[in-house]
């Protein structure tokens, strides 16, 4: 039965990852735009998901930010009296993007907001989200939110996670732990776009600083996909490596351009540079990852329908 003209639709939209190991060959054609993985790459990136338990948790960890929002825009605050429905559509892996759609067609949605769980916006993230949906060619209209880097939501979860992951070392040591904010690189190319990609991780470390007076703050870049290309750095191994050097004993990783665990949470953190800081000496802590916290789920709903009502209603 087709969904009542009072039902507004949200999209919500995320990476994607494979669900067993005999997943990753597929799910990589996809990521590679069908071209060839050498067996090399193909071998390494399977023992990377066969460490973190042989699956990425994307897809659920996904869909509970997707119940929450829902839940939160149904609260029917300031005079709202709609129904939202909240959509999940995967990026690489099932359930795609297309999917989703073809889904929302058939329930009888013409209109949608859509919201990429990813704050920064780059024309090879979150733009190439919204590449995928206007090539679905779906009769749908949707609403796009292309960024949220400075909502306050997330930047108010963001620094609960971090005091609170501060708390875990000792109480005279902890206004000096050194806190790596980390991204995902990407290649160099886009900076010849005027990619606003880099500025905006750059307000983010900018305004989370602000919350977080005196503590030492840094930024660095994590997960450079393994080709030929040059990535934006600094890598946060090399950080790591000179924070060593000059005698830190603790760190902390937070992550500010992931809002859930995946295999570069829980693989490129939890266990690659976890390993080389405890070589080098180091005690190194992660942040626990955003998730459904309720600030930046708040903060969603509440970017979610200033979309809809600026679009009209979407």
């Amino acid at each position: 039965m087709p969904i009542s003209a009072l039902t507004r639709n949200v999209l919500v939209m995320a990476y994607g990852g494979p669900r067993s190991l005999d997943d990753v060959r597929p799910y990589l054609l996809d990521v590679r735009n069908y071209r060839p993985t050498s067996e090399e790459v193909f071998h390494e990136i399977t023992e990377r998901y066969a460490q973190i338990g042989g699956r990425s948790p994307i897809l659920e960890l996904t869909q509970a930010q997707a119940s929450a929002l829902q839940t939160a825009l149904n609260q029917n605050e300031d005079g709202d009296i709609d129904t939202w429905r909240v959509w999940v559509g995967m990026r690489h892996w099932h359930p795609f993007i297309k999917d989703a759609l073809a889904d929302m067609v058939e329930a009888g949605v013409t209109s949608a907001v859509g919201l990429v769980m990813a704050p920064h916006y780059s024309r090879m993230s979150i733009g190439a989200y919204y590449k995928r949906l206007a090539d679905a060619g779906a009769p749908i209209t949707i609403a796009p939110i292309e960024r949220w880097h400075l909502l306050p939501g997330y930047l108010q979860a963001m620094t609960e996670r971090v005091r609170a992951a501060l708390a875990r070392f000792p109480a005279e040591d902890r206004a000096s732990v050194p806190v790596i904010f980390t991204a995902h690189s990407l290649p160099e190319r886009i900076l010849e776009w005027d990619d606003p990609y880099p500025r905006e991780l750059r307000e983010t470390v900018a305004a989370l600083t602000e919350r977080l007076p005196g503590q030492p703050i840094t930024f660095a870049y994590q997960s450079a996909a393994m080709t030929p290309d040059p990535w934006l750095g600094p890598d946060t191994g090399e950080i790591i490596a000179q924070m060593a050097a000059t005698g830190e004993r603790y760190l902390l990783i937070a992550p500010i351009g992931f809002v859930c665990e995946h295999v570069e949470i829980l693989y490129d953190i939890d266990i690659e540079f976890a390993r080389q800081a405890g070589a080098l000496g180091l005690r190194m802590e992660r942040i626990e990852m955003l998730n459904d916290h309720p600030a930046l789920i708040a903060g969603l709903a509440g970017l979610v329908r200033q979309t809809a009502t600026a679009a009209g209603g979407a």
